[in-house]
């Protein structure tokens, strides 16, 4: 079985942050959305991955190589963003016949078990109840719970059970037919080709779907979210690995220190996330995320995500920047 993950999206809704990271690297908790998601499918017993790339590939590929150097991959560059259908369809040659598949978006973080959802009998979409599915794609069952239409992002839906961004394929093959049929007639849901449609085409043809409700699930795609999901990381982690560094700070817990970070007068948390050699003067951090090689000097900052190589001095306000910036705050 092969793993794909679509890691090709622009993350605009996460700019001017992924101006220069790409969405799918950006750290929660100290480690990247990827890592959590690779980390999970490796320790299931999956080995063999397809990453589908656009966006600042480089950089994406130049982390998985760099740390996980014993998977088997495979990295794909999708030349036009056209939609997740398309992203999935440029996979079609290095699949297997008969070869079942599973997809898992690069940007959300899932609890669930990945083990039991590849030993499904049929077809399986993971799923979690929202409060407002108008945003999602979105599925309703029948009275024996299996998926009866698949739609997306409706005006009007009929069902609070939203996709998560996890697929497991038994017919890939026939998958990328009905993707392919989209595609070569031009049928796009809101100007994209959407792997929603390609699904809804195989429900069509008589093939079974059931789903697969997450515990958990994190979808890293705005700030709120991302800065949410670090919280709940970092309350996930034990003690032995937060780094209570301290000298004339107060540290509230929990907080995640990278590493060479220099703090003096400072007071740190709850909920912070600061990574490498950063240096943090006279100032006051809760409910954030800091990146690699920033200063920051007599600021208070709360509910912000601050990039890599960012200098800010001056007083309380709340930031999502990019890296490679410096502001004086007067």
């Amino acid at each position: 079985m092969k793993v794909i993950i679509p890691v090709a999206g622009p993350g605009t809704k996460l700019r001017p942050f992924t101006y220069t990271q790409p969405k799918p690297l950006i750290p929660v908790a100290g480690k990247p959305i990827l890592s959590y998601i690779l980390d999970d499918l490796i320790r299931a017993g999956h080995e063999d991955f397809i990453f589908v790339v656009a966006h600042l590939s480089e950089k994406i590929i130049e982390f998985v190589d760099e740390c996980y150097p014993d998977i088997r991959k495979k990295y794909i560059f999708q030349k036009e963003r056209m939609g997740l259908g398309h992203a999935i369809y440029t996979c079609k040659d290095y699949i297997e016949e008969n070869e079942e598949v599973l997809i898992q978006l690069g940007d959300s973080i899932l609890d669930v078990d990945f083990k039991v959802l590849t030993h499904c009998k049929y077809n399986t979409l993971a799923v979690r109840k929202v409060n407002d599915p108008r945003s999602f794609g979105v599925v309703e069952t029948d009275e024996s719970g299996f998926i009866k239409r698949l739609v997306e992002k409706p005006k009007i839906p009929k069902s609070n059970l939203a996709l998560v961004g996890l697929y497991y394929i038994k017919e890939f093959k026939q998958l990328v037919q009905a993707l392919e049929y989209n595609i070569e007639h031009d049928l796009r849901t809101k100007g994209e080709f959407h792997l929603t449609d390609g699904l809804m085409k195989l429900l069509e043809l008589g093939y079974k779907f059931e789903v697969m409700e997450v515990k958990n699930w994190f979808d890293c795609g705005k700030k709120e979210v991302l800065l949410e999901t670090n919280a709940i990381m970092l309350d996930r982690m034990s003690p032995e690995s937060v780094n209570l560094e301290s000298g004339n700070n107060i540290i509230i817990p929990p907080v995640r220190l990278g590493r060479n970070c220099r703090i003096q007068n400072s007071i740190l948390g709850p909920h912070v996330s600061i990574g490498d050699d950063t240096e943090i003067n006279n100032s006051l951090i809760r409910e954030a995320i800091i990146g690699n090689y920033t200063i920051l000097n007599n600021i208070v900052i709360e509910k912000s995500i601050i990039g890599n190589d960012v200098v800010i001095r001056g007083k309380s306000q709340s930031f999502n920047i990019g890296d490679n910036t410096e502001m004086d705050v007067l």
